[in-house]
């Protein structure tokens, strides 16, 4: 089948994309720009020719005149938490008005939506605006909706997962609103792809919207403790009526690596129960039985302790305050510019020294004084900005788009020996920090660490010339320590965070 997914750098999408290609399906993946999309590394390179990248953005209709139509099923996977008001309401509709529209001209007979469960009264506004994208999407003349409605999702890199691990590792005693006696039915990320590829053109599930979850229900509280339990924490939890939604999103987001507009939106919609109707049951239809809360832990942790995080809620813009077409940052410009270079020779094998280029940031640490990057990381986050706490996706791996900390990378080259990462923290200006390894004309090799900025205005200036004195002790030492750093031994300055599983 020809078979169309749109979201394919998100979560789902790319946990789906290889999926459907070792199925034997080819896939034309919808993205606003090709330069951002990577094949997944799960993806065997012999698969590579079933899957086609076209640009489009369903938020400008014209972009979608180059998308195929003669495909057989589309999965629309797009979902925003970025935003909690009626503008976000309304470009979510928008863009599913778009794609209908679009859908209205192709030969699909069927498009496949993934939602959230909003059987309770007065919903959030993410909730409300699940179900009218829904009823939107059902109005496609000839391809047939399939809705499946999820509540948390557990699995490695997930949102939810990584919002409840952050909790429970940082906090042996946590003080929390009201919504934690709220209800869930959480289902693993594993059932939620097995779902997703069996209603792949099934006539039974033509035209139908079905919940589906785990066989646990439990509360917010509860998800906690269970956390806690799989890892062997005491945690002590105490409820007060106290904290409002909006000091609740605050205490959300400033605990732990998510932004505050995903906290926010989080917190409004946890205070709805969302556990699956029977009369929406998926069994009778595709019988399966789902991983319980505890077995989606472990598995998620096996994933993490394996280094095989697929991919990652915060691989998605919205995880940041990066602008859409952050990709046209991928040449430094070279005017209007305040630069920092440094050079460090080494004799060292070069795969040892682009190795440690390549593990830079998450765990790992940035080589020298981390106490100062963790306070730069807190100012981050007490202006709104995204912190230190999103890490890295894989520990050894990077790919263009990756989050690392409070940047996002822009090019990792490993044959071309080049790693050129932008900033996503709050700035008066744009920032970029590269690494290459160099050919010396006596045929040794050095390491070239080159910061770039440039300010915005007078207060970009000011902020250049107010770190000023700290480049001399942070750079110098840092291209030195990544030239020398050997894994037996830490650089002598490096504070590791608490311990990541």
């Amino acid at each position: 089948m020809k078979i169309l997914l749109t979201g394919a750098t998100g979560y789902i999408g790319q946990r789906l994309l290889p999926l459907l290609a070792e199925a034997g399906h080819d896939i034309i993946c919808l993205v606003r720009d090709p330069r951002r999309f990577a094949l997944p590394e799960t993806l065997p390179e012999a698969l590579h020719p079933h899957v086609s990248v076209v640009k489009g953005d369903l938020l400008r209709p014209k972009t979608l005149a180059a998308v195929p139509t003669d495909i057989d099923v589309a999965y629309y996977l797009v979902h925003s938490m970025s935003g909690g008001n009626e503008d976000f309401f309304q470009q979510e509709q928008q863009s599913a008005q778009h794609f209908t529209d679009y859908l209205n001209t192709t030969t699909a007979r069927q498009v496949i939506y993934l939602s959230g469960i909003a059987n309770d009264h007065d919903l959030s506004v993410h909730l409300r605006s699940r179900r009218a994208v829904e009823n939107v999407l059902s109005a496609a003349t000839t391809a047939r909706l399939t809705v499946l409605r999820a509540s948390i999702i557990i699995g490695s890199g997930s949102a939810s997962f990584e919002i409840i691990r952050d909790l429970v590792e940082k906090l042996p005693v946590m003080v929390t609103p009201r919504w934690l006696n709220s209800r869930c039915q959480p289902i693993g990320i594993r059932d939620i792809m097995f779902y997703l590829t069996n209603v792949l053109d099934n006539p039974a599930c033509f035209g139908r919207a079905f919940d589906v979850g785990g066989p646990d229900v439990l509360t917010y509280r509860e998800m906690l403790l269970g956390l806690a339990a799989e890892r062997g924490y005491k945690r002590w939890i105490v409820t007060v009526p106290v904290l409002t939604p909006r000091l609740s999103s605050w205490w959300l987001y400033l605990v732990t690596s998510t932004t505050f507009s995903l906290a926010q939106s989080l917190v409004e919609s946890l205070k709805n129960d969302t556990i699956c109707d029977p009369k929406n049951s998926i069994s009778a239809v595709i019988p399966h039985t789902c991983m319980d809360y505890r077995a989606a832990l472990a598995l998620a942790f096996q994933r993490i302790e394996q280094n095989e995080v697929v991919s990652s809620w915060s691989d998605a813009l919205s995880s940041g305050v990066m602008r859409q077409n952050y990709m046209d940052a991928i040449q430094i410009p070279k005017n209007g510019m305040f630069f920092d270079r440094q050079l460090m020779p080494f004799t060292r094998p070069v795969a040892e020294v682009l190795d440690n280029i390549w593990r830079i940031g998450g765990e790992r640490g940035w080589y020298k004084t981390d106490w100062l990057w963790r306070i730069r990381g807190l100012m981050d986050k007490a202006v709104g900005g995204v912190g230190l706490r999103r890490g890295r996706r894989s520990p050894s791996r990077l790919r263009a788009g990756d989050p690392l900390d409070f940047w996002r990378v822009l090019v990792a080259d490993k044959a071309g020996r080049r790693l050129l990462l932008y900033a996503e923290m709050k700035l008066p200006g744009e920032a970029w920090l590269q690494f290459r390894i160099l050919d010396q004309p006596d045929g040794s090799h050095a390491v070239e660490q080159l910061a770039a900025y440039r300010p915005r205005g007078l207060a970009g200036r000011l902020y250049w010339y107010s770190v000023l004195p700290f480049h001399g002790i942070i750079f110098k030492g840092m291209v030195k320590n990544l030239v020398e750093y050997r894994e037996s031994a830490a650089p002598p300055t490096h504070q590791p965070e608490l311990a990541q599983s």
